[in-house]
């Protein structure tokens, strides 16, 4: 398992602001080895329970809330990741567990006994959690991300653009999975992720930027077409 503990802010921005954004990081932070010219494509599937809990605590802004995930980064890709996020106040807690393609698989189908075979007491919390709970299958959503980074306060920022999902197949290695997108297409979402505090130099860089706090989840917004509309 894996584990990471930071704060982490959202912000809706449009084509043009990205843009500049990205010219202003690639000057003064490195970039993530995985970018390449477009950066580089995220898949997640979401679960949820039954009565849709982990979306509605999200909506309704609890300060104790998780979210559990799926996520691969190729069609081709023989692995994926199964992850819980935790919202603890201002932080964020993100465990991880690398599991096989076809450990993968099963749980996209909602199988969730391949977990009991991975000696790691998180594999064990999540095969209880995801089968007492009634967790299911909800939601993929798909999008391209550019990293950069910088080492002092593992500062991360990300800008996450063409973000589509869809609610009606979980294959999370589908090569023609149906998508619709879930933000307009001129906009995107940039991610600050850090440890302590942003240092003065990244901060004054982002403030140039004029953007609100993005409350919703990616997931959020892939479920807002049968869950109704996210304000």
């Amino acid at each position: 398992m894996n584990e990471v503990l930071r704060q982490e802010k959202k912000y809706p921005i449009d084509a043009a602001q990205g843009a500049m954004l990205r010219a202003r990081l690639d000057r003064l932070m490195l970039r993530d080895t995985h970018n390449g010219a477009q950066g580089y494509r995220i898949r997640s599937l979401y679960f949820d329970t039954l009565d849709d809990q982990d979306f509605s605590d999200k909506v309704d802004g609890l300060e104790l809330r998780r979210k559990i995930r799926l996520r691969a980064y190729s069609p081709d890709a023989d692995f994926a990741m199964l992850e819980i996020k935790q919202k603890q106040g201002p932080y964020q807690r993100k465990r991880s567990l690398r599991v096989s393609r076809a450990d993968a698989e099963r749980l996209c189908r909602g199988d969730y006994r391949p977990l009991t075979q991975y000696d790691d007491p998180f594999a064990a919390e999540c095969y209880g959690l995801l089968h007492c709970r009634c967790y299911r299958p909800k939601a993929v959503v798909e999008y391209l991300r550019q990293a950069y980074i910088a080492r002092e306060n593992h500062i991360r920022i990300t800008l996450d653009s063409r973000i589509t999902g869809t609610e009606t197949s979980f294959d999370l290695f589908s090569r023609n999975l149906p998508q619709f997108p879930v933000m307009d297409p001129f906009h995107m979402v940039l991610e600050v992720k850090y440890n302590g505090f942003l240092l003065s130099y990244i901060k004054d860089l982002l403030d140039e930027v004029h953007r609100p706090e993005l409350s919703i989840s990616k997931y959020c917004l892939a479920r807002q077409l049968t869950l109704g509309a996210i304000s």
